[in-house]
């Protein structure tokens, strides 16, 4: 068990250089402990990839990198943080699809309400929600998580 504990200290001391050294954040492994530790080394093997995978999980500290910007971890640019928003959605995905569609409509409406769109930009929002039906409304089998965020990106495009 010493030779484990010894092992991994000076892993962790040789690893922390290259961890400085790489300040970008990671695309495969994510980010956190494990990526500030192995650096870019880890996306070249699954082995190294696995170990920061874990490592992130033990120490808890990728998920509030993530929601905050830090350790190595950007912050994502698509956060809907309105649950009334998110509910909406969950509930009436089938009217909203349809109205989407259609370009108009009460669900659209009520969704352009929560997502605080401007009455003088909503033609314009809903024009654009219809032409990329296809890009919101992925499956018939679609998460009603994934249509937020879909939304969102077709109104940020």
């Amino acid at each position: 068990m010493k030779k484990v504990l010894i092992s991994a200290v000076i892993f962790g001391m040789m690893s922390t250089g290259a961890a400085f050294a790489a300040g970008t954040s990671q695309s495969n492994t994510g980010c956190g402990l494990g990526s500030m530790l192995l650096g870019e080394a880890a996306n070249d093997s699954l082995g190294l990839q696995l170990l920061v995978t874990t490592t992130n999980g033990i120490s808890g500290n990728a998920t509030f990198g993530m929601t905050s910007g830090t350790s190595d971890c950007k912050t994502p640019s698509r956060i809907v943080g309105n649950e009334r928003l998110n509910e909406f959605v969950v509930s009436n995905i089938d009217s909203l699809a349809k109205d989407i569609a259609m370009g108009r409509g009460e669900s659209l409406d009520t969704m352009a309400e929560l997502m605080g769109v401007s009455a003088d930009k909503r033609e314009a929002v809903y024009a654009q929600l219809q032409a990329n039906f296809s890009s919101i409304f992925t499956s018939e089998r679609v998460e009603a998580a994934d249509v937020v965020d879909n939304i969102v990106t077709v109104i940020n495009s």
